[in-house]
Parts: C-alpha cells; sequence; structure tokens
C-alpha cells in the first residue's frame, strides 16, 4: 500500500493532506514538489488520472500565472504544462498517489476517496475545522 503526496511544506492544504494520510495510519512517499518536480509525463499522468483539465491543475495564487498571461484561454495544454515544467509552482497542490486513485486534495479532505486504509481517529484542520469525528468517521 504506498501512498505519494506531492507536498508544499508551506501550503496550508498540503499539510492537512499529509495529516490525514498519516491519520489513517499511513507513512506516504513525500514529494517537495518545488524541489523535485515531477516529469512532464508524470505531471500529465497525474492530471488525466485525477480527471482534471490542464487548466484546472494551475495554481493562480502566489504564482507568476498572471505575469506569464496564463490567463489567456487560447493557450494549449502543452502550452501550460511548458510552463508548469518551468515555473513548478504553478503545479496546483497537494497531488496524491494511491493504488485507489489520484486526487488533487483541494480541499484535503478530497483525499479520504482514495486512502487504503480508515481513519484511525479524530482530525481537525488546521484552523480548526473538524473532519473526522472521535470514532474516525468523516463529517459531512
Amino acid at each position: 500500500m504506498t501512498v505519494t503526496i506531492y507536498h508544499n511544506p508551506s501550503c496550508g492544504t498540503s499539510r492537512n493532506a499529509l495529516a490525514l494520510i498519516r491519520n489513517a495510519g499511513i507513512e506516504p512517499t513525500v514529494i517537495e514538489y518545488l524541489k523535485t518536480p515531477p516529469s512532464r509525463d508524470d505531471l500529465k499522468r497525474m492530471i488525466e488520472r485525477a480527471g482534471l483539465t490542464v487548466r484546472e491543475a494551475i495554481r493562480e495564487k502566489g504564482t507568476p500565472y498572471a505575469e506569464l498571461g496564463l490567463d489567456n484561454l487560447s493557450l494549449t495544454d502543452e502550452q501550460l504544462l511548458d510552463a508548469m515544467e518551468a515555473h513548478p509552482i504553478l503545479i496546483n497542490r497537494p497531488f496524491v498517489i494511491s493504488e485507489l486513485g489520484v486526487r488533487l486534495a483541494r480541499p484535503s479532505e478530497l483525499v479520504l476517496d482514495i486512502l487504503p486504509k480508515p481513519q484511525k481517529g479524530p482530525f481537525s484542520k488546521e484552523d480548526g475545522e473538524v473532519v473526522i469525528d472521535a470514532e474516525g468517521n468523516r463529517i459531512v
């Protein structure tokens, strides 16, 4: 049972997703994607397996998105991937991969859909929002 997270330790959503994985008793492979970006092929595969478009996988906030003109809807997926490859900060996060699928865990609790083990106890996000109750059940 392997789980991999493309993680940014500066991102609260990414930290929450990682904590939810660990709350299931899983120690994932953690890839700090700003230091070790996925290959172009791996990125394309993750986006596709997550059921997203390339545009949906781009991060706008806190990135050179606007400066690079990436809001231009005539840009192709290949052009967007070029930008993501050149500026990994444009890759939205966290992407999580397990045997059960791939998710862009935004919000972080989307990771629960692909974890191969249940939660072991209560969990609250960093902002205090309760996501998992005392019995390990997801709060809807």
